[in-house]
């Protein structure tokens, strides 16, 4: 009733390859491998900056951190949304998370996740619900030295491009 699947035949009158002869590979090289550019996915992925448990490479972070985290999450959040949540209202949600649920890492870990696809860095040491689940405080620290490793000014939650023009006037 059913024709056998090794009927190959059938469709290759009608113009369609037949189902084993479809090539899997690109036919001809990539054009970014020549060009040195490294394509997203989970094999290009960077490492973080620093570790997960070098919080005290900041201590003043650290330490504001373990106080009252809303602080830290804000500054992330608002970096990581690209400004469209600010640093009050991010840390406001965070803060009422925290006080009503205690789990304010069911919120927080899609910050990591959001800042891992924005600069392509990986999963690591484990998934990043797992990551804010296990050490919340750790992983905020984390967040917060790799954007101001890539040049963010924590405070006012930009980028510190006037620093970079001013050593690099051209």
């Amino acid at each position: 009733m059913y024709s056998s699947s090794h009927d190959n035949g059938k469709y290759a009158s009608h113009g369609y390859p037949a189902a084993m002869n479809i090539a899997t590979r690109q036919p001809y090289p990539s054009p970014y491998a020549s060009a040195g550019v490294r394509l997203p996915g989970p094999a290009a992925a960077m490492p973080w900056s620093t570790g997960l448990c070098h919080c005290f490479d900041d201590p003043a972070n650290c330490l504001i951190t373990c106080v009252c985290p809303c602080v830290t999450f804000g500054q992330i959040a608002e970096i990581v949304n690209k400004g469209s949540t600010s640093c009050a209202a991010s840390g406001a949600i965070y803060g009422l998370l925290l006080g009503l649920t205690g789990l304010p890492c069911l919120y927080s870990c899609f910050y990591r996740s959001g800042l891992r696809g924005q600069y392509d860095l990986e999963e690591a040491p484990c998934v990043d619900c797992l990551v804010h689940f296990g050490c919340e405080t750790c992983a905020l620290c984390q967040e917060y030295r790799e954007l101001k490793n890539r040049g963010f000014d924590m405070g006012i939650g930009k980028h510190n491009s006037s620093l970079v023009a001013f050593l690099d006037p051209e």
